[in-house]
């Protein structure tokens, strides 16, 4: 620690002699001690040229951005499959399209496109507000974490990969709804609290209340004959296959 006084030598590291601090090459070895000669104050002392730190700088905010505060996006992959699904309910009660050209009631065959489609389509007004609006909840704030791609991943494998299912496991599969695609958005959301739960911690999210949504959703087949059990089972299992990594992958 300095005292005050001016430093009396510096070691060189080449060759380890003691020489003057005001040289700016070794006289032993002509080792380069410093770029330049040192400033003397008027106390005589090494007046040593400290470095600026660079100020910190913010890249310039967006539209509706809070500074200190990061804007959140607009969960348009959401918005998409639930204004989807709202097409999907009327479009086939106009006379444009019969329900049975959007939706399966039979093996698919050339018409595969049905396999996407009939995820959107609702013969009841009830099985429709349900699964759209656990659609609208779980999807945003899926989205919310991870961004559009996941959402869609999901609700394709519940949807469409159910709908495939029953297609396959059934002689005359009748699918319609996209309760396999809302289920698998519910599971994957609530991974993260399961995962906390195990390793006995707690959570902040309402479990509960997201397992009566996915209950409800999950017995629509009950009262609704169009909507099949298949998409339940391969929206439960694709939750937690594309969940589970999504929930590990998150900041502890």
């Amino acid at each position: 620690m300095s005292t005050g006084n001016p430093e009396l030598f510096v070691v060189c590291k080449s060759c380890g002699s003691e020489v003057s601090p005001y040289i700016t090459e070794c006289p032993y070895c002509g080792n380069r001690l410093r770029k330049r000669a040192p400033k003397i104050d008027r106390e005589g002392r090494v007046a040593e040229r400290k470095r600026r730190r660079p100020t910190p700088s913010l890249p310039r905010l967006r539209r509706g951005e809070i500074p200190g505060i990061r804007a959140e996006s607009h969960p348009y992959a959401t918005i998409a499959l639930v204004i989807a699904g709202f097409v999907g309910c009327l479009l086939w009660r106009t006379s444009a399209v019969t329900i049975g050209q959007i939706a399966v009631f039979e093996k698919p065959g050339a018409h595969w496109w049905r396999l996407i489609t009939t995820g959107f389509v609702y013969s009841n007004v009830g099985y429709a507000f349900i699964t759209l609006a656990a659609i609208a909840l779980f999807g945003w704030l899926l989205e919310r974490r991870h961004g559009p791609l996941p959402v869609i991943a999901l609700y394709a494998v519940g949807a469409v990969g159910g709908a495939a299912a029953a297609a396959a496991v059934y002689s005359v599969p009748v699918v319609l709804g996209g309760n396999g695609g809302a289920l698998a958005l519910i599971v994957a959301w609530a991974m993260p609290d399961l995962i906390s739960l195990r390793r006995g911690e707690e959570i902040d999210g309402d479990l509960l209340g997201a397992l009566a949504i996915g209950l409800a959703v999950a017995l629509m087949p009950i009262v609704v004959p169009q909507a099949s059990w298949i998409p339940d089972i391969v929206g439960v299992l694709g939750g937690v296959v594309i969940g589970l990594p999504l929930a590990l992958s998150e900041p502890q």
